[in-house]
């Protein structure tokens, strides 16, 4: 008997879990096997499947193989908080793809860590400097003082992505790693969900990491930033699925908003800027023009500074969805290979990479894991990190 059509006698409730933690109907994971959705739901009644159909199975719902021979379901809880604030709807299971995303950031931030240490690097004091009952303001203040901006750092860039890109740099020679990607790894078919999270931060001392989903639009993936940020600033680790607009049900994620919102557009600065928008067309707008935030993001902050009422904020915020309904997702995708390698690794982190590889700390083999790089990619990205 061959090997692969060997039948196996697993647990129906682990087959069924592997299907249901993709959130696929059985008749549609029927059709990545190309199998009858009659076959699907006799493994999951008796658990009878060959090697060959088990491994087909492990890979079409991103499940190690080994998980499959379990007695019961393997735990799907986040190795991390989970801040993630749904409203009145049900905490979301994390998909494979956010819970791969979440083990690969950390085996990368555990990497940078021991190359730091090996480096003799000193902590980063700011990390965790705030506590979580301090005022909102003065952890924004923290924040922009510790990366060194100036006032009207978001104006004086041309665009969403120029801000972005700049407050970024800006990040990461503080210190924090950021990583911005909207699959997981370099793998196309694997596309992370903006409704099921937007962000996430590790902590550490030496070695912070945040991430951002970049298949968010531009205009938010900015407060997810700064939220972020505000997140390692009290020293709180998690992943994030905030509604900027809406109050948070999470007293971490309500400051984390508050401090993002003040880091962004600072209330001095609004009220300053209210006199030449008021009355206009387009006044949200403007604002999110001037402070490179989302409209709703500068409509919410006019609310909570008092500018505008709440009939006027759920006007637009009802209009507003209304719209971005009507075109349907308008998000980043595709683009060159290299800027979306910039975007996914990092200068940090790739010429992190590069010196240890060229100092023989790090063997090419696990340097190639640990970028999603290898051979000649591999060498043309890390001289372009070390320049």
């Amino acid at each position: 008997m061959k090997t692969r059509s060997l039948q196996l006698t697993l647990q129906p409730a682990v087959l069924r879990w592997a299907r249901e933690r993709v959130e696929l109907a059985p008749e549609e994971l029927a059709k990545k096997l190309q199998v009858k959705p009659e076959r699907v739901l006799e493994w999951e009644r008796s658990g009878l499947i060959s090697l060959a159909q088990a491994q087909k199975l492990a890979q079409r719902t991103h499940t190690p193989e080994g998980a499959l021979f379990l007695d019961e379901p393997a735990d799907d809880a986040l190795p991390v908080a989970d801040f993630r604030t749904p409203g009145d709807r049900p905490l979301r299971r994390p998909s494979p793809n956010l819970l791969d995303t979440v083990y690969a950031m950390q085996r990368r931030q555990l990497w940078m860590r021991d190359e730091l240490l090996l480096d003799e690097a000193e902590p980063l004091r700011f990390v965790g400097a705030f506590n979580p009952s301090d005022d909102p303001e003065e952890i924004a203040n923290g924040i922009r003082q510790t990366l060194q901006l100036e006032p009207g750092w978001a104006a004086v860039n041309p665009s969403w992505t120029a801000a972005l890109r700049f407050l970024r740099k800006r990040i990461e020679e503080a210190g924090i790693l950021v990583f911005i990607n909207g699959i997981v790894g370099n793998n196309t078919h694997r596309e992370l969900a903006p409704d099921e999270f937007r962000g996430f931060v590790l902590v550490d001392e030496y070695a912070p990491l945040i991430f951002v989903n970049n298949a968010d639009y531009t205009s938010a993936q900015m407060f997810t930033l700064a939220h972020e940020l505000a997140h390692l600033f009290i020293g709180a680790e998690g992943v994030s699925n905030f509604e900027a607009y809406l109050p948070a049900s999470h007293a971490t994620e309500e400051l984390c908003n508050a401090a993002a919102a003040e880091f962004l557009i600072p209330r001095a600065d609004l009220r300053q800027f209210w006199p030449e928008i008021d009355g206009a067309v387009e006044p949200y707008q403007q604002i999110a023009r001037e402070f490179k935030v989302s409209a709703i993001v500068a409509a919410r902050r006019a609310l909570d500074l008092g500018l505008i009422d709440r009939p006027a904020y759920f006007r637009f915020y009802n209009e507003y969805l209304a719209d971005e309904r009507r075109k349907g997702a308008h998000r980043p995708g595709g683009g060159d290979f290299w800027n979306n390698q910039n975007g996914r690794l990092g200068r940090r982190f790739g010429a992190a990479v590069s010196r240890s590889v060229k100092a023989g700390r790090t063997l090419y083999r696990e340097a190639y894991s640990l970028t999603g790089l290898s051979g000649k990619t591999f060498d043309k990205f890390i001289d372009w990190a070390a320049a």
